[in-house]
Parts: structure tokens; sequence; C-alpha cells
């Protein structure tokens, strides 16, 4: 049966099938593929996107930005100052006014509350630029990554290292679930994901094949894995907290004895970038011919643009 995600919104994949995440990926190797010849498209031509961003960006924003001038959109940047949301408007009637301009909205903030209220009130695909619980855009340029060098998801071992209960932890274990990919967090015991969330996605990878571990040592978590990820110790608005984080998680700093560790010397380095050297990982792991942070971050573009054209364009 063809997958049809027109109208749909795109707030956390625990809405998506595995069908319709791997049709999202392969989409969006199609669309990498046409990009990289020179090849536009017309998938938004006519159509405007509102882009509201409470936290500042450079991939997301840029993503989004050059996605949809690519397919013949027209991306409208609302930040923080410029509308009402929240503030002298309410998330709903805010909702209600931009479906009623704009084709899409994209928003990149705090609350996971105030994505999921715009997708219930503004009658348009809205699409979740990260949150404090989801960042769901970075996990198809993750696995998109991962398709890219092993050829396959299911059956993969991804070993996520450093603050596991962030929304890059959730989003990962939720992907790896949907996809039967073998997931594992190593993390301190106090920085682990939420027990309804483990348990969601615990019966979520019965079906796939996938299994999800835990781990308070690095250097057994990463055995066999064929990818390890990080991401910043202290995430937006946690500034606060870093120093506390730094005397945490100092023994889950990916470095090359980590590295060393998975037993497999073709084990890929990810990170979601902004990267904080000499922190979560080291220069030398990040500049290695196992970093592949940068296709990574690439493929925000593609994975992006395959969301926006899949759900509010035409294809």
């Amino acid at each position: 049966m063809p997958i049809n995600l027109k109208g749909r919104s795109f707030l956390t994949l625990k809405d998506f099938t595995t069908e319709e995440i791997q049709y999202l990926l392969d989409l969006s190797a199609s669309l990498k593929e046409k990009k990289r010849a020179g090849v536009r498209g017309s998938a938004l031509a006519g159509k405007s996107i509102a882009l509201i961003f409470e936290k500042p960006s450079t991939r997301t924003r840029c993503a989004f930005t050059v996605a949809c001038i690519d397919e013949g959109g027209h991306p409208e940047y609302l930040g923080k100052n410029d509308i009402q949301l929240g503030h002298k408007e309410s998330v709903k009637d805010t909702a209600r006014v931009l479906g009623r301009m704009f084709d899409g909205i994209q928003f990149r903030g705090f609350k996971q509350s105030v994505v999921e209220e715009l997708a219930l009130y503004s009658g348009v695909p809205v699409w979740n630029g990260l949150t404090d619980m989801y960042h769901p855009t970075q996990i198809l340029a993750d696995f998109l990554t991962l398709q890219e060098n092993f050829g396959k998801l299911r059956g993969l071992r991804l070993v996520y290292v450093g603050d596991g209960r962030n929304n890059m932890a959730n989003s990962l274990m939720i992907g790896s679930a949907k996809t039967g990919v073998h997931f594992r967090i190593a993390a301190p015991g106090g920085l682990f994901p939420e027990k309804a969330l483990v348990e969601e996605c615990l019966a979520i990878a019965t079906g796939t094949g996938s299994t999800i571990e835990f781990f308070e040592d690095p250097q057994k978590a990463v055995s066999g894995a064929d990818a390890i990820y990080t991401d910043v110790w202290a995430s937006m608005g946690e500034e606060d907290k870093l120093a506390e984080r730094i005397a945490l998680l100092k023994p889950f700093q990916v470095n090359a004895e980590l590295m060393k560790a998975t037993g497999n010397p073709e084990c890929i380095f990810l990170h979601c970038l902004p990267a904080v050297k000499g922190n979560e990982v080291t220069e030398e792991v990040f500049e290695s011919r196992n970093s592949k942070v940068f296709d990574e971050s690439e493929n925000r573009l593609h994975t992006i643009k395959a969301v926006m054209v899949s759900t509010a364009g035409n294809l």
C-alpha cells in the first residue's frame, strides 16, 4: 500500500510506523541525489512556511529555509520577539491565525505541549524542530547517515553516551525501537530516560526486533558498537548546571580509548552539533575518519525537505 503522509504533522517519531519512517529516509536519499545533481523541485511552489524559533539554531533554521526555497516555497522566520506566541496571545489563537496564512509551521522551542497545541489548532502540518522532549527531524538525519554508511538500519548497534534523559536520548531510543536498531544508553544512573517512555519503547521494540539496554559503564556499553552518539552535557537553558554535569559526565567522554573499546575499527561517531570539544568529545575523535558529523549535518537539509514535501507539498 502506498505511503501517504499528506496533511500529517511531525511531532515525534512515536506517531509514525516503521514503514513511514523508512519511506521518509528513502525520499530523503532521493532528494539528496537531486540536490547534488543541481535539480530543484516544485513540491512547495506557491506555499508559505512559518518558521517559529524560541531557541536559536544553525542547522534547523538553515535546513528548513533552504529546503523550502529548493522546492519553490517561501519561508518566513518568526523569532521569539517577532510574534506574541504565548505572551500577549495564546498558543491556540496564534495557531489559528498562522494556519490561515501559512501552509505549514515549524516550531523550535522549549515545551512539547506548545508544538502539540499548534498542531491541534492550526489546521496545517506542524513540524517539531526541537523541544525539550523530542528532536525527531534530527533522528531522520542521523538514521540517513547510518543507512548511508552501513546500507541498513535493522540490526545495527547504536550507543548513546552522556546525558541519557535529554531530547536526543529520548528520540534516538524511539527511532531505534521503530526501526529495529539495537540501542544502548551509557549514562550515570540518575540520567536515564523516564520510565514511562522506556516502557513504551520496549513495547514497540518487541515488534521490530530492536533491543534497548542501559549501562552505567561506558566501556561495556560500547562493546561491538557500529556507532557512538553523544550530545552536549548541558542543553540550552541548563548552562547553570554545566560545572556539575562536567564532574558527573567526564567518565562518559567519547575519546580514542572509548572508540577503541568498541572492538570495531569501522565504528562511526555521531553528534547533533554544536559540540563542546574537550567535554563530551575530544578533538581527536571529532576530527577522525570515523566522524560523520558533517554528513549528518548536511542530512538535516534532505530529511527536513522530505518531511515538508511529503506532508505539505505536491509530490
